[in-house]
């Protein structure tokens, strides 16, 4: 398969996994209000916005010190449990009732199966399973825990927060590189070729020759990475290592690389939005398919940022997932708001305060 239509084809395989957390969100907000999941008491607080953004400095700063001092397996199994245990709050709603003590066990069964797998065989595969998952559930819950303005705060600071690390201090790139060497769902690995297997590919460089960066859950930059061999040479040179890369894989353009990765919180944060505009829209509301329609908006705006960053991506471009991502979504919340005939104030959550 010419290369274009691989790289075309993992687009859309990214676009799918945004659209299943989206949706997944979209239908996980009103049972997960009936099930007593929403995690703060006044969801319209926008101080919400400031403790979460404070908690992902701490955790960025606590894995960059894991790093440091060779802590990596205890960041990994953080991530794992982090994971089966989100994915446990969906599979309570889906899984057939069937308790023990109390407990769900089919619920906690395959939670469980989810984190073993991550843990002895996270393929490509099962990463971006897991991950979908994941995510879905964690947009979820924020969604009806981050009102309006909390929600619209939250992906403002978070877009400047990820341009910063990004472009600026690119403290990212070290977080990027050390997460990427987990092999956890805090990327989403999109393969371009049949062959590839993320468990024998070298982890791709943040930092490399190309100028491309990989991203962790709270954003970055997207990146396209390359195979530890060339799987359609044999008789090529020997594969690289990480000290003394081949010199043909290190002049590999995006279109030649075997996989794109994609930071999971690149689909989580701006699936927010657009799960708290669906929970929080006015009563009676325009909608279309049930969905209030600033919700909508929302998400066909989070897609246009996905187009462009994709485009910057496939050009060999680094660049910061959220300031487009989050872009497009907050301006296809607003234009949504306007249509629906809800007056920007409101559509800022800035009601009760003025």
């Amino acid at each position: 398969m010419d290369r274009r239509w691989r790289a075309v084809a993992g687009c859309t395989l990214i676009g799918f996994i945004f659209l299943f957390v989206q949706v997944g969100a979209l239908a996980l907000v009103e049972p997960f209000k009936t099930a007593g999941y929403q995690a703060v008491e006044d969801p319209s607080d926008p101080t919400n916005s400031i403790v979460y953004v404070g908690a992902i400095l701490l955790a960025t700063g606590g894995m960059l010190l894991a790093f440091k001092y060779d802590a990596d397996q205890l960041i990994r199994g953080l991530i794992v449990f982090s994971s089966a245990w989100l994915s446990l709050y969906i599979f309570r709603l889906v899984a057939p009732p069937v308790y023990v003590g109390g407990f769900n066990v089919v619920a906690l069964a395959l939670a469980t199966l989810l984190g073993v797998a991550l843990l002895v065989y996270p393929e490509w595969y099962v990463i971006d399973t897991a991950g979908a998952v994941m995510g879905a559930a964690a947009a979820g819950l924020f969604g009806i825990s981050f009102g309006i303005l909390p929600a619209l705060l939250l992906l403002s600071v978070l877009a400047v927060y990820d341009a910063i690390s990004v472009y600026g201090t690119e403290h990212m790139l070290t977080l990027a590189s050390g997460v990427m060497d987990l092999r956890v769902p805090v990327v989403l690995v999109i393969p371009l070729s049949l062959s590839y297997s993320f468990l024998d590919a070298t982890t791709p460089d943040p930092a490399g020759e190309d100028g491309e960066t990989a991203e962790t859950d709270d954003g970055g930059a997207s990146e396209t990475g390359d195979d530890e061999a060339d799987e359609t040479g044999a008789d090529d040179a020997a594969p690289a290592t990480d000290a003394e890369p081949a010199e043909d894989e290190m002049h590999q353009g995006p279109l030649e690389r075997d996989a794109l990765f994609i930071g999971l919180g690149d689909a989580i944060i701006p699936a927010i939005l657009v799960a708290s505009a669906a929970f929080f829209a006015p009563a009676g509301v325009r909608t279309v398919l049930g969905v209030p329609l600033p919700a909508v908006t929302a998400m066909v705006g989070t897609f246009l940022g996905l187009a462009v960053l994709l485009w910057l991506v496939l050009k060999g471009r680094a660049h910061a997932g959220l300031p487009l991502l989050n872009g497009g979504t907050i301006a296809g919340y607003l234009l949504g708001a306007v249509v629906a005939g809800i007056g920007l104030v409101e559509a800022l959550g800035l009601t009760p305060y003025v």
